[in-house]
């Protein structure tokens, strides 16, 4: 991906003045061609509200598009007026047939941007700071990327440090994303080995482990769930310090993993962790 610092033809993220809309024409710049170009390094944000918590949590914002510019601006009155005027430098203006033509699946919203991804080197350095103020989750070889995203979202929510997967899911594949609506920015996201995972007790959650609601859960844990088919890997099984098990009726198999991992967050903020 070309770099936006080096190429003037790429908005700024702070005073993106190069892009034709309705607002501000100076020095008009085709979006769709910056998107083109921008397009295959980049973070897709699919939808107003991953926009909205992108732009809440510093992403560097290439460029920005919509089929309806007064409807994405009502909705920033209506649910995001902190960010509402830096989404209106932003936001472009383009049929929409040309928006659907930039993105796998329309959103609702009709509004899709582009993103730096952040820097591995500084995800990393905040998933292995120590002494950590929240657990790190991590999902260990997940197969569906919107339960993904929506672990995300549940992650930066409750605020974890961050969430980590290992296996060959990308944690940064546009559909989960669009599942994290925007809130990969919030957190720190990574794909690791079980090796490289951060330093910190490991609470694997599997049905023969300790009843959680026995046991306050470290900020510095690691929180690791398997796949909802097949659990736990036998490399991260081995690698646990405890194993966890969440209160469940007999005869009931499994809880949904980002359910799962909504209620073993909720404990540990329950139990004295999680900020006000």
């Amino acid at each position: 991906m070309t770099d936006p610092a080096h190429d003037p033809s790429v908005a700024s993220p702070v005073n993106p003045v190069n892009l034709v809309n309705p607002v501000n024409p100076v020095n008009p710049v085709d979006p769709v061609a910056v998107w083109r170009r921008a397009a295959p390094g980049a973070v897709l944000l699919d939808g107003f509200h991953a926009l909205k918590h992108a732009v809440r949590f510093g992403a560097e914002v290439l460029v920005a598009v919509t089929a309806d510019r007064a409807a994405a601006l009502a909705l920033a009155d209506e649910l995001a007026v902190d960010v509402r005027d830096t989404l209106a430098a932003l936001l472009t203006e383009v049929p929409h047939g040309t928006y659907a033509s930039l993105v796998p699946r329309p959103h609702p919203t009709a509004v899709a941007a582009l993103a730096v991804r952040p820097d591995r080197a500084g995800n990393l350095a905040k998933l292995a700071h120590a002494p950590r103020t929240a657990p790190v989750v991590v999902l260990d070889q997940p197969r569906n990327l919107g339960n993904a995203g929506a672990v995300v979202r549940l992650a930066a929510g409750l605020g974890a440090t961050g969430v980590v997967t290992t296996g060959t899911l990308d944690p940064w594949h546009p559909t989960v994303v669009r599942g994290g609506a925007g809130l990969h920015f919030a957190t720190a996201v990574e794909r690791l080995s079980v090796d490289e995972l951060p330093p910190g007790p490991l609470f694997a959650l599997d049905p023969e482990g300790e009843d959680i609601r026995s046991l306050i859960l470290p900020d510095e844990a690691l929180l690791a769930f398997g796949s909802e088919r097949t659990g736990l890997t036998a490399e991260l099984r081995e690698r646990a310090d405890h194993l966890v098990a969440l209160p469940m009726r007999p005869q009931v198999s499994s809880y949904n993993l980002a359910t799962s991992v909504a209620m073993t967050l909720y404990h540990w903020s329950a139990t004295g962790g999680a900020p006000a």
